[in-house]
């Protein structure tokens, strides 16, 4: 057996499991962890279980942190600060068509990431010699998507609240304008975009919900016969489950699945 803290880097951020060994932790405790990037300063986010051994390798929480690595902490963020400043100069002597927006380093200052977005590929190799003889580092220029612009800078939604990738989302789920029709929402490109100009993270929560719901309820276009009369279903009002007919008299009338599928029934035991 061996025990397993989950640990995140950022707010937001996915949560990686670690070797806790024989520390005693609980959510919320900072920690020293060792990744593939070198050190980093980190949170515990669950906190340890014991779990079978498996082929799986583990990377090691190294200490739990200390005054000392706080004040570290600081003054990383420091110099992650002067190099956004510095590479931001950089670009525009450079004349990249490109948007930094975050710098990172790890805590033992043995490498350090520039995070951009960019239409297109940047030949960035003059950059990195500039930043590489400015702060003698190991320099990676990593290109994102602008969901992780959104993501890093946060803000309000459409809904009033803090940005789902910037509050609690751990990853990014594919979205797709057929989850809008599924959920009959206007596919009006202002409605149903973020921030970020894409489509709205939120859509996939109810996705499988509208899908599960729909299952029970008639097609539209599907003849049925009501106690109001015989008439096609024009419109699917998912979260009330209910449809509503428009009858051959052109009258329209709603009516609940449950009242349909009795009507079924009783047809079927008569």
């Amino acid at each position: 057996m061996i025990k397993i803290a989950g640990v995140k880097f950022k707010k937001a951020g996915k949560i990686y499991d670690f070797k806790s060994d024989a520390f005693v932790l609980k959510e919320g405790d900072t920690v020293i962890v060792e990744t593939e990037q070198g050190l980093g300063f980190g949170k515990i986010a669950t906190p340890p279980v014991e779990i079978e051994k498996n082929e799986k390798k583990f990377k090691q929480i190294v200490r739990i942190a200390t005054k000392e690595d706080f004040l570290k902490r600081e003054e990383i963020k420091k110099l992650e600060k002067s190099a956004h400043v510095f590479c931001i100069q950089c670009i525009n002597d450079l004349n990249l068509l490109m948007n930094l927006f975050s710098v990172e380093c790890t805590f033992d200052q043995n490498k350090m990431t520039f995070f951009y977005t960019a239409d297109g590929r940047i030949d960035f190799r003059e950059l990195i010699k500039l930043l590489v003889k400015e702060f003698n580092i190991r320099i990676e220029m990593r290109q994102v998507g602008i969901r992780n612009l959104s993501k890093h800078y946060g803000g309000v939604g459409k809904c009033g609240r803090e940005l789902c990738c910037s509050s609690f989302m751990h990853t990014f789920e594919p979205v797709s304008i057929k989850m809008a029709k599924e959920q009959g929402l206007s596919l009006n490109p202002t409605k149903i975009s973020g921030v970020c100009g894409r489509l709205m993270c939120c859509l996939t929560f109810e996705n499988k919900t509208y899908k599960s719901l729909k299952r029970s309820m008639p097609k539209l276009g599907k003849t049925i016969t009501t106690k109001e009369g015989k008439g096609r279903v024009i419109r699917q009002n998912v979260l009330k489950e209910s449809v509503t007919i428009r009858l051959d008299d052109d009258t329209e009338v709603e009516t609940a699945i449950k009242d349909l599928t009795q009507k079924k029934k009783s047809v079927e035991e008569t």
